[in-house]
Parts: C-alpha cells; sequence; structure tokens
C-alpha cells in the first residue's frame, strides 16, 4: 500500500530533480547570446544559437513520445535528459567557440526533450481531475530551477568569467543526475505494446492541435524576447554582467508564481479561455515597449509584467494537452504538443535575430507583440470553451 509519506517522498524526488535539471541547462542563459557576440557571433548566429534548443526538441519530443507510450517507461529517460544537459553545459565550458556553443545549446535541446517524460511521470501522481493542478506545479518546478539559474548565472559569469556558468551547470546537472535514479515510477500492468498508428492518431485530435498551436505563439514570445534578444538590449542601454542575469530573473519570478496559482483557484475562478486572452495581450505589450526603455528599471518592468502573462498562460495549454488523452497515450499527445510549441523556440530568434542583422531590433520587438495580441485573438476564436463567460464575448462570437 502506498502511504502518504511514500506519495510525499516521491513528490519531494521529482521537484528536486527537476529543479537541478533546469538549472542545468538555464544557468548561463542569461549570458548566452551576449557570450555568442563576444565569441565574434553575429545576431543571426546568437538567434540560431538560441532557436537551435528549440529545433532539437522539435524534431525529437514526438518520436520521444511515441517510444515511451510503447515500451511504457518514463523514468529512464528522465535519467538520459538530466545526463545530456550536464554534458552539453560542460562541452560548452571545456571548448569555448561559437561553433562548439552551437553544439552544446543544440544538445541541450535534446535534453529538454525530455521534458515530456518529467511532465507525464508526474501527472500520474495526480487524479485525472487534478490535471491543471499536476501542469502548475510542474511548470512551477521548472521555473524555480530557471530562476536559480537566473539569479546566480549573470553574476557567476562576471566573479570567474564567461566559461564559469557552463561548469556550475554541470556540476549541477551531475548532481540531478544522481537523484534520478531515486524517482518513483509507477509500473503499468503487463499490456501489448501499442501501435505506432494508434499514437500518430493523438497527433490529429483538433484540441491538441489548437492549444499546441497557441503555444508556438506563447514560445516565441519568450525566446524571442526574455531568453533571446532582451539581454542584448539591455547591455545597449548599460547593464553588467550580473544585471543580466537579474534581469532574467525578474522576467521568470513572475512566470512562477503565475504557474503556481494557477495550479489552484485562479483558473476557476477567472475561466481558462479568459486568462489566456489576458495572458497573451499582457505578454504582447511587453515586448513591443522593450525597445522603446531608456532605464534598467523600465525594462524590469515590462519583463516582470510579460512574464506574468506568459506563466499565466502556460500551464492552463500543457493541462489541456492531455486533460482528455488516456493514460497510456499521455506521453505521445505531450510530445505532439511540446514538439509542436518548439517551433516558436526555433522561430522566434531566428526571424529576431535576421530581422535585427538587417534592421535593427525594434522590428523584432513590435513583431513579438503584434503577435501575443493575435495570440489572444485566436484564444478567443479557437481555444475549446470553460465553465465561464468570454471577457470578451462579442469578439469570440466572431
Amino acid at each position: 500500500m502506498v502511504t502518504a509519506d511514500d506519495k510525499r517522498k516521491a513528490h519531494f524526488i521529482f521537484a528536486a530533480v527537476a529543479v537541478l535539471y533546469w538549472f542545468a541547462i538555464y544557468v548561463y542563459v542569461p549570458i548566452l547570446p551576449n557570450y555568442v557576440a563576444y565569441l565574434g557571433g553575429t545576431l543571426k548566429m546568437a538567434g540560431l544559437i538560441v532557436g537551435s534548443y528549440g529545433l532539437m526538441q522539435m524534431l525529437i519530443r514526438i518520436p520521444l513520445g511515441i517510444w515511451s507510450d510503447r515500451i511504457g517507461k518514463r523514468k529512464v529517460f528522465i535519467s538520459i535528459g538530466v545526463f545530456l544537459a550536464l554534458g552539453s553545459s560542460l562541452l560548452m565550458g571545456v571548448f569555448p567557440s561559437v561553433s562548439t556553443v552551437l553544439i552544446g545549446r543544440s544538445i541541450s535541446g535534446v535534453a529538454a526533450a525530455t521534458w515530456v517524460n518529467f511532465t507525464v511521470l508526474f501527472s500520474s501522481y495526480f487524479a485525472g481531475e487534478e490535471a491543471q493542478k499536476a501542469a502548475g506545479l510542474a511548470v512551477f518546478y521548472s521555473l524555480v530551477g530557471q530562476l536559480l539559474a537566473a539569479s546566480l548565472g549573470g553574476y557567476i559569469a562576471q566573479a570567474f568569467g564567461w566559461s564559469a556558468p557552463f561548469f556550475v551547470g554541470a556540476l549541477v546537472g551531475l548532481g540531478g543526475f544522481l537523484l534520478s535514479f531515486a524517482i518513483k515510477e509507477t509500473k503499468w500492468a503487463d499490456r501489448e505494446p501499442l501501435k505506432v498508428s494508434e499514437l500518430m492518431a493523438v497527433g490529429q485530435e483538433r484540441d491538441l492541435l489548437i492549444v499546441s498551436g497557441l503555444a508556438i505563439l506563447t514560445q516565441f514570445m519568450t525566446f524571442a524576447t526574455a531568453y533571446g534578444f532582451t539581454p542584448l538590449h539591455a547591455e545597449a542601454i548599460g547593464a553588467s554582467q550580473g544585471e543580466l542575469g537579474l534581469l532574467t530573473f525578474v522576467s521568470n519570478l513572475p512566470v512562477a508564481l503565475a504557474a503556481l496559482f494557477t495550479s489552484g483557484e485562479l483558473v476557476v475562478k477567472l475561466g481558462e479561455k479568459n486568462a489566456v486572452v489576458w495572458g497573451f495581450i499582457l505578454g504582447g505589450l511587453a515586448a513591443a515597449v522593450v525597445p522603446f526603455t531608456t532605464s534598467l528599471p523600465m525594462l524590469y518592468v515590462t519583463q516582470a509584467l510579460g512574464g506574468l502573462g506568459r506563466g499565466v498562460i502556460f500551464p492552463i495549454l500543457m493541462a489541456l494537452s492531455i486533460k482528455t488523452v488516456p493514460e497510456e497515450k499521455r506521453a505521445t499527445a505531450m510530445g505532439f504538443f511540446q514538439a509542436i510549441y518548439a517551433l516558436g523556440m526555433f522561430g522566434g530568434p531566428m526571424l529576431v535575430g535576421i530581422i535585427g542583422d538587417i534592421s535593427g531590433l525594434t522590428g523584432g520587438f513590435l513583431l513579438t507583440g503584434l503577435l501575443g495580441i493575435i495570440g489572444g485573438g485566436l484564444t478567443l476564436r479557437h481555444l475549446p470553451g470553460d465553465s465561464r463567460e468570454s471577457a470578451f464575448p462579442g469578439l469570440s462570437k466572431r
């Protein structure tokens, strides 16, 4: 019999591994585009490096989800993912060059692709009706790791040099890898492996495609700004390496808090559709005003507001992606969801980087803001409704 203490212990171990895993992947992110520029890379190359992280996830997450569902295992993929996180950090630290950073960040994208298995395994700790709570908590733990990384990464680089955050990431990743072997995985009853055709059919579900498409825009906003080119604008208005870390922290703290509240009563009171609409509007407006900020405090405010918007959106979309999917097909559904939204992680920084090389970053930030507003409109029109009335009933019926 599984006791309450056993459940708490399993939950704690999962949370600890998730935090260490994301720390290893993100500790160098606050200085990554600036580091590429330091190594001699162009804005286009910086965009390619930032985007390669999303590209690898886009390519790998669907087959990874199908493979996981076919064999009925999640934990082994989690351990592999944490190992790749530490390996990619170590590679970039030992061999500093633009090409090595591109390879290393691509490998970290492969590592991040295993988040499919993290989220599906964690959801198995909860009853089906608690999908929203599980998704909110999983996102919260990932953001705790990213927040800790953001808090320290820039200051580590400032104190010990550009390569130091990569070595710290590798060390923390090693701790997460060793702890991952203690993660509890529910044993499945013996069953015939599901056919690939059955699993592929999951990706044809209309609601899954809708929430995945909306998630593309969310990730576009995130990786074009907070994890993309906002640090370059910050440096242009006088930010130090340590302040770049603080900028990422300020961007992510509201995301984490919003994700935590989204796992509770907020969505029940506001309604899923309304929450996503307002999240897109807030995120889009925050992105659009970035190039017009002339001081770091102003920039911090825009990033905090943008993070709040994105933090409301993402857990809701993630929960909806598997809400009605049977347990044995959830890794596939999550794989589709995360692979499709990775298009925004790749396309956002790539497109804004190209625009930046041609005409400056202002146009890229304005485009990002416009896409946020478009995301709000698409949500009104296409996101499956919930028990609450729309905040814009006239528009949602058009």
